[in-house]
């Protein structure tokens, strides 16, 4: 049921898109009154759908000012901590975080009013190039005015009343020459008040010591009415704007309907689109065609492979630009799971934005054939840094593997927490850890994934993954949650310290355990913590590895509940409340390796003691 609900409906808020009940219920009508469309339909159709998409999607900027809004909420002391999205991790300021509003892709309005704030303005503000209007009213901050505020031309609504600033109006202000609303009342200013902002449209300086001059023509507040905010009116116009583009894109879509039904009687398309097309929204991806696919791959030459997964090849390819990228080709279309397969990896990916999360450039879609497009990662994966290098290649030193396992942690802990609904990948291994140009971690292969609603807290559906990953509660019940990726990632991490594989055959030769888990707490039982560690790495520091150690093996304990959440992993990589968890889990261990060895004593007394006798077998 969970998988139908998501077919049918997009991501967006878990609403269908206004066209597409329109392409269901309306594909005859209006078959003439749209004729004069035809020659400028596609020309009009492109450019109403980007100015649309404009307001949600975000350029390829926005890591500058996510750092620069980080820097800030640093600043300005959220003690209270009412913010909690905005982290540098979840990739654009645009996409999720709140009290901003952007527009092509740009931070333009911060309303941060009344939120407890107690510190003071971050000059890292002035990384908001295109920021228009800023509502800091009713808080706590602090100090002078800053004068660095001069730098940011495009402001026209600056709001800091209510506060605890001190001093004069720093001179340099004069140069917002765009300030259309200036609210500086119930500060501790002084000092007198510039001519040039008595000009300002809107102003109050009042209950301040600011000196607002003697004539009528310089009173301390506009006769006008002064706006407390204006994200009302904002939100106002967007709504507007919205649903116009919505209702103009919706008749752009009969009309283009209606001539596609009209040429299909004449016309044959290579690329034959099906029913499920208007189960996606592709706004933010790109659609290539099979053509286009034929010729990136070489024809899908078998010198391109690089990779195969549990539905389909992969393959290196180069597009007509020139832009190197990673194509996987659905193998298994027609078999079970294969086409679901495909959605969900499109609707998963196209939805979850996050610097450690594969990014999916587009995909292409026939009558027969569904291919993914996601950017070529040249570093490859960590399993092949681990365990399949090539004689002379490096392979990855002590910093970059704790990189990795913090860069994992994040974009796991987005797809649980962040995500709605949550979103569980429930195939974590290295295999699907990808390594950028800057050997930053980059989770991939969503196509095992199972969308969650929040008010379940397990799924039960055919148990798919790679055995040693998987935890013992989904596969002998088949009931997946948040914690059989917990479990994942715990294996992934000893993957990272020991360079092994989750299960190892060749370990019998040595009468050692299979399963890695199982030959870790063997080694930490005879206190050989050397030997847990990768041969191939020369330096590590042996604190930070013990502490991704511990945190393996609290994230692998056999009750899920047992288990942390990954907000916690994240706190305890970092040491927080590190101790006390690893204690308890020592504790643990201990009882029931005692109540292993008191069973094995009671079955091996009685075997003993309580002998029949019995008859041998004659000799033959």
């Amino acid at each position: 049921m969970a998988m139908a609900k998501t077919e049918a409906e997009c991501q967006n808020g878990g609403k269908r898109f206004a066209g597409e009940r329109l392409f269901e219920t309306k594909k005859s009508y209006m078959i003439g009154a749209f004729s004069i469309w035809q020659p400028l339909k596609l020309v009009a159709y492109c450019l109403v759908l980007l100015s649309f998409l404009s307001i949600g999607y975000p350029s390829n900027g926005p890591d500058l000012e996510g750092e620069a809004l980080v820097e800030l909420l640093k600043a300005l002391n959220d003690s209270s901590g009412r913010i909690k999205d905005w982290n540098y991790y979840l990739v654009s300021p645009c996409f999720s975080w709140s009290h901003i509003t952007c527009r092509n892709g740009s931070v333009t309005s911060l309303s941060l009013a009344s939120n407890g704030f107690s510190g003071t303005l971050s000059p890292a503000i002035t990384k908001l190039k295109f920021l228009v209007s800023l509502e800091l009213q009713s808080n706590n901050l602090s100090g002078p005015l800053p004068d660095y505020l001069s730098n940011m031309v495009h402001l026209e609504n600056l709001n800091l009343a209510n506060n605890k600033f001190n001093g004069s109006i720093p001179v340099t202000w004069g140069q917002l020459s765009n300030l259309k609303h200036l609210d500086l009342s119930a500060n501790d200013l002084i000092g007198r008040v510039p001519l040039q902002f008595f000009s300002v449209p809107e102003f109050n300086f009042t209950m301040t010591g600011l000196s607002c001059g003697s004539s009528p023509e310089q009173p301390c507040v506009s006769s006008s009415p002064f706006p407390v905010s204006t994200s009302k009116s904002r939100l106002r116009m967007i709504v507007i704007a919205a649903s116009c583009g919505a209702f103009i894109l919706m008749l752009l879509g009969i009309a283009y309907r209606y001539h596609q039904l009209h040429r299909l009687q004449n016309d044959v398309f290579v690329d034959v689109a099906s029913e499920d097309d208007c189960k996606i929204s592709f706004g933010q991806l790109k659609r290539f065609s099979w053509p286009e696919i034929q010729i990136a791959t070489d024809n899908f030459s078998e010198h391109n492979i690089i990779g195969q997964g549990g539905f389909g090849k992969v393959y290196k390819g180069v597009l007509s630009d020139n832009t190197k990228v990673a194509i996987k080709r659905l193998s298994d279309y027609h078999s079970p799971g294969g086409e679901a397969a495909f959605q969900r990896e499109v609707q998963l990916i196209s939805v979850a934005v996050h610097r450690n999360l594969l990014r999916l450039i587009g995909f292409c879609m026939t009558s027969s054939e569904r291919i993914l497009v996601y950017p070529f990662m040249k570093n490859l994966s960590v399993a092949y840094h681990l365990r399949d290098l090539k004689p002379g290649e490096k392979g990855l030193d002590w910093p970059t593997r704790k990189q990795v396992a913090f860069g994992v942690a994040h974009g796991l802990e987005y797809l649980h927490v962040h995500c709605n609904p949550k979103i569980i990948h429930r195939d974590l291994k290295a295999a699907n850890i990808l390594l950028d140009d800057n050997f930053e971690a980059v989770l991939g292969d969503f196509g095992l994934a199972k969308l969650v609603d929040t008010k379940f807290t397990h799924v039960t559906t055919q148990i798919r993954g790679t055995m040693g990953h998987i935890a013992p509660e989904y596969l002998s019940t088949g009931k997946s949650s948040e914690k059989t990726d917990v479990f994942g990632y715990g294996i992934t991490l000893l993957e990272l310290v020991t360079g092994q594989r989750a299960i190892d055959l060749s370990r019998l030769e040595e009468e050692e355990d299979v399963l890695l888990i199982d030959h870790i707490k063997k080694l930490l039982r005879e206190d050989r913590f050397d030997d847990i560690v990768d041969g191939n790495l020369k330096t590590y520091d042996r604190e930070e590895v013990k502490t991704i150690v511990q945190v393996a093996l609290l994230s692998t304990q056999s009750l899920p509940e047992d288990r942390p959440t990954m907000t916690e992993v994240v706190k305890l990589l970092q040491g927080v409340g590190l101790a006390g968890r690893w204690t308890k889990w020592e504790e643990q261990a201990r009882n029931q390796e005692f109540s292993l060895i008191s069973r094995r004593y009671a079955w091996a007394e009685d075997s003993i003691v309580n002998q029949e006798a019995i008859q041998l077998s004659k000799a033959r």
